[in-house]
């Protein structure tokens, strides 16, 4: 097997991720700076962060369909082109609506990324290795979180404008990304052979895992996309009905309680959070340092485990250590005085089952349940449902904080974390191990 190309391949797909983390945990350092310049209330800073989510629900949205059509590595393209573009409008912002069109164009980006990189590396996978090279994405993206709130330490004694530079930052990584996609970067295999081009999907396996992966692969492939072409074009409506329907309220489901728990208002306003807890501005970005490398490390920690333990255990024992946390945090912010290093303790524990959870497991079972035929479409509906969760968190976020304080935050995350774990106990499956075809067939939609 040619691991050293599918290394490659794999790396290139996932720095869409790492713009994706950049993105999202850049702005938690510009914050002040971007309220200070443009006189923003509560509110006017929600929208201003939030925004980039909406940006991200409809590119999540249109992302499927672009896929099916013109390629998923067309619309890598163009998402390292628009990544970009919007960081140095953003960086060049001289109002609050010109700062919020480009974080709009940036979430389009991301939106598009969090559909097509983990579809890309779950088609161009052995089944063995997928849930470990689907996790890498996520992998990534907690990279990215980490390189923003670094940048945001250094850049944060550069003045008044510290943070056009801090939202700039991804326009050079996506400069690198855009030279990766144009080397030496395959189509998927999958796409390649459903749009007639067998030679081509068949040269694309034989690169990355040689004749035995073709031998593996191929059969199965033929198989699943000729049982779909003898259906009808995909309706919109399929989605929501029969089986299919139920599998895809399961995906969209598990999508969306990835953000009801918490996370994207945690990576966002951790600088924040630490500073109610008692902290000083640069100490709160190094504490902000502090939870995005755990992140890091603890998503590792899930590449080993997921191809190991499956995704079922992963998700349970997170939800667990997420409640836990959350519980701690809720109570903690009802005192008068917090513990700022009984919080710190709380978050990185937060943040560590997450990461080791729900945080790359929701892509990798996206991306296994939903069968080819409506794989594209199905990802975009339940990544924007995903989007949206993340917006109204985000933007909801700093006015809870502000009206009824942090303890109502964390408790109402916390009792979104016990639902999630009822809901993974009752209705996940268990996709290790199998090709996604083999998935199809367990799931009654694909006969044997």
């Amino acid at each position: 097997m040619n691991t050293r190309f599918l290394t490659w391949v794999t790396f290139v797909a996932v720095n869409g991720g790492l713009l994706f983390g950049l993105n999202m945990a850049g702005i938690s350092g510009a914050v002040d700076g971007i309220k200070g310049d443009f006189a923003l209330t509560d509110s006017g800073l929600g929208t201003v962060a939030a925004l980039l989510t909406i940006g991200c629900l409809i590119g999540a949205l249109f992302t499927g369909n672009f896929t099916e059509r013109y390629g998923r590595k067309n619309v890598m393209i163009t998402t390292a082109v628009l990544y970009i573009i919007s960081a140095l409008g953003c960086a060049v912002a001289s109002s609050s609506l010109m700062l919020i069109a480009f974080r709009l164009l940036s979430g389009l980006a991301v939106g598009a990324t969090s559909v097509v990189a983990p579809m890309y590396i779950s088609e161009i996978s052995p089944a063995k290795k997928r849930g470990r090279l689907v996790s890498f994405n996520q992998f990534a993206i907690t990279i990215g979180i980490v390189l923003a709130y670094i940048f945001d330490y250094f850049l944060v004694g550069l003045g008044p404008n510290n943070w056009r530079y801090m939202l700039s930052v991804p326009a050079v990584f996506g400069f690198i990304y855009l030279i990766f996609l144009v080397l030496k970067f395959p189509e998927s295999p999958r796409w390649l052979l459903a749009h007639g081009r067998k030679e081509d999907a068949v040269k694309v396996l034989a690169s990355l895992g040689g004749q035995k992966l073709v031998d593996e692969e191929l059969p199965e492939m033929e198989i699943a996309l000729s049982a779909e072409s003898k259906k009808d074009k995909m309706k919109i409506s399929e989605l929501f009905r029969g089986k299919t329907g139920i599998i895809v309220l399961i995906g969209t489901l598990i999508a969306a309680f990835q953000q009801i728990t918490g996370i994207n208002a945690v990576i966002m306003f951790a600088p924040n959070i630490f500073q109610a807890a008692g902290s000083a501005k640069v100490d709160s970005l190094m504490m902000s340092m502090i939870v995005g490398m755990v992140n890091f490390l603890m998503t590792i920690f899930a590449l080993w485990l997921v191809d190991k333990k499956g995704r079922k255990t992963l998700l349970l024992w997170g939800a667990v250590g997420m409640i836990a946390s959350l519980l701690y945090l809720t109570v903690e912010f009802a005192r008068p005085v917090q513990n700022g290093t009984g919080v710190l303790i709380a978050l990185l524990v937060y943040i560590s089952f997450f990461a080791a959870s729900f945080a790359p497991v929701m892509w990798v079972i996206i991306s296994e349940i939903y069968p080819n035929r409506i794989k594209g479409v199905a990802m975009s509906f339940s990544t924007a449902v995903s989007w949206l969760c993340t917006f109204l968190t985000v933007y909801f976020a700093p006015v809870i904080q502000g009206t009824l304080g942090l303890q109502y935050l964390f408790g109402i995350f916390g009792f979104f974390s016990v639902v999630a774990f009822i809901f993974v106990k009752i209705w996940i499956p268990e996709t290790k191990g199998k090709t996604l075809e083999q998935i199809e067939i367990d799931l009654g939609l694909l006969k044997p």
